[in-house]
């Protein structure tokens, strides 16, 4: 009866994780910027971003000039976009790359 149990709820785990694995599912950005020089400019973009709905794990490497963020499934940064907040923001907007979240 134990053994019936503990495969039971073995099962659910293994279940769980798998939904759990489906819903993280999303896109990661990484996007190139000039003029990010103190972590003050890191925190004006982390804000903004903080902002967008959908968006995550939002982290910025000064040194590289690189904001990388995850946008959850169905949530797309575009271009354009990127290039007004970044402009509006008082840096200039280089690229951006998108990798699936697996």
């Amino acid at each position: 009866m134990k053994k019936i149990i503990t495969m039971s709820i073995l099962s659910a785990m293994l279940m769980l994780s798998s939904l759990q694995a489906s819903f993280a599912a999303g896109t990661n950005y990484n996007i190139r910027v000039d003029g990010l020089a103190c972590p003050f400019c890191a925190y004006g973009i982390e804000k903004k971003f903080k902002k967008m709905e959908g968006i995550s794990n939002i982290q910025v490497d000064l040194d590289k000039g690189l904001v990388s963020v995850d946008a959850k499934e169905g949530v797309e940064l575009k271009e354009g976009e990127m290039k007004t907040l970044f402009n509006d923001s008082g840096f200039t907007y280089r690229s951006m790359k998108a990798t699936p979240i697996e």
